[in-house]
C-alpha cells in the first residue's frame, strides 16, 4: 500500500498545529516545514527548541527551511498583492511558502501540502478571494489542503484521490477560536504560540526601520539581524549607528562579524555599538558621544573607532541623542 506523506506550512501557531494533527489522525505522515524568513522573531534558538518539541508532541517531523535570501530578493520589496498595515506582504508570503513547499515535494517523497489557514480569520490574507490568489500565485494546482476550513472550499487533489477523508476535515471560519481551543484541549496541545505569530513585518516600528534603512542602503540578510538589535540612529552625514540596550544585546553584537558595520566599545562598562563602515569623522565623533550618553559616563573619554581616537563627552541628555533616533 502506498505511503502518503504531506508537507505542512508550520508556523508553530495553534492553527498550523491542528491542521497537521487532523491529517496525522488519518494515518498520513506529516513533515512540518518552518520557513525561516529572518522576520519570525528575536530569539531564533528558543524558537527552534519550541518547534522541535511541539512537532514531536503531535507526531510530526520538523524541517527548518532557510529562505531569507530568496524572500528578500523576490518577495519583500516587490509583492504582487502589496502590503498589509505595515511592511507585511502576507498574500505573497503565503504563496511563496506554498511554492517552495511544492518544489520540495519530490525531495521528501510527499504528495500534497497542508496549511493552517482559516477562512475569514485574517482580513488581508485569509478571505476567500485571498486564498484563491495565494493558490494561483503559488501554482499549487489543487495540492494545497486547508484542513480547518476544507469543507468550505472546493475539494482538493488529496481529497479527490482518496488520500484524505474529506468528512473528517472541518468547516471553521471567522475570527473566533473556540473550536480550535476545544481541539487543542482534546489533543493535549498546550503552551502554543499566540495567533499573531510574532512576524516582525507586522510591527509598526520594525517596518519603519526597514523603510528608513532602504533610503540609504541596500538590504540583505545581515540587515535583518542588525535591525533586531539596539537603538538605531541616523547621523548627520548619513551613517547608521546602533547602540546596544543591555548585556544580552552586547553578547549578540560581539558574536558576529559585520560587512557593513564597525563594532566599537567604550573605555568603561556600557553598550557596544555598530557604526557604518563609511562613516565620516564627524559622524564617528558624534557616534562615540551618543554611545557614552547611554553609559554611566559623566566626563570625557577617549573612544577608539577603526583605530582612530576621539576625545568626546556624553551629550547633555538622552533627549539630545534622541534627535538622531530612527
Amino acid at each position: 500500500m502506498q505511503k502518503i506523506r504531506a508537507l505542512a506550512l508550520f508556523s508553530g501557531g495553534l492553527d498550523s498545529l491542528l491542521a497537521m494533527k487532523l491529517i496525522i489522525e488519518q494515518g498520513i505522515e506529516v513533515i512540518g516545514l518552518y520557513f525561516d524568513t529572518g522576520f519570525g522573531g528575536k530569539n531564533e534558538e528558543q524558537k527552534r527548541v519550541y518547534l522541535e518539541n511541539i512537532a514531536q508532541k503531535i507526531g510530526a517531523k520538523l524541517e527548518i527551511i532557510d529562505i531569507k535570501e530568496q524572500f528578500i530578493q523576490e518577495i519583500l520589496f516587490d509583492p504582487k498583492y502589496g502590503y498589509g498595515k505595515n511592511f507585511n506582504p502576507c498574500i505573497d508570503c503565503h504563496a511563496n511558502m506554498i511554492r517552495v513547499a511544492k518544489a520540495l515535494l519530490p525531495k521528501y517523497d510527499a504528495h500534497f501540502i497542508i496549511s493552517g489557514e482559516v477562512v475569514g480569520q485574517r482580513p488581508m490574507s485569509q478571505r476567500f478571494d485571498a486564498l484563491k490568489k495565494v493558490e494561483n500565485l503559488s501554482s499549487a494546482d489543487g495540492l494545497i489542503l486547508r484542513p480547518l476550513s476544507a469543507k468550505l472550499l472546493p475539494p482538493t487533489i488529496p481529497e479527490q484521490k482518496g488520500w484524505v477523508d474529506r468528512e473528517k476535515l472541518l468547516d471553521i471560519q471567522g475570527r473566533s477560536r473556540e473550536v480550535q481551543m476545544q481541539l487543542a484541549k482534546k489533543w493535549g496541545i498546550e503552551n502554543y504560540e499566540s495567533p499573531s505569530g510574532g512576524c516582525l513585518l507586522t510591527d509598526e516600528y520594525f517596518s519603519k526601520k526597514i523603510k528608513e534603512h532602504i533610503k540609504y542602503d541596500t538590504f540583505d540578510t545581515e540587515d535583518i539581524e542588525v535591525l533586531k538589535l539596539g537603538r538605531h540612529f541616523r547621523l548627520p552625514n548619513g551613517a547608521k549607528l546602533i547602540v546596544s540596550r543591555n548585556k544580552e544585546e552586547n553578547e549578540k553584537i560581539s558574536s558576529k562579524n559585520y560587512n557593513k558595520y564597525t563594532l566599537f566599545k567604550l573605555p568603561l562598562a556600557g553598550p557596544l555599538s555598530l557604526l557604518s563602515k563609511n562613516a565620516s569623522n564627524e559622524d564617528k565623533k558624534l557616534a562615540a558621544s551618543i554611545a557614552l550618553t547611554y553609559s554611566k559616563a559623566k566626563e570625557s573619554h577617549t573612544v577608539i573607532i577603526e583605530d582612530q581616537q576621539f576625545q568626546v563627552s556624553p551629550l547633555p541628555s538622552k533627549e539630545e541623542a534622541r534627535r538622531y533616533m530612527i
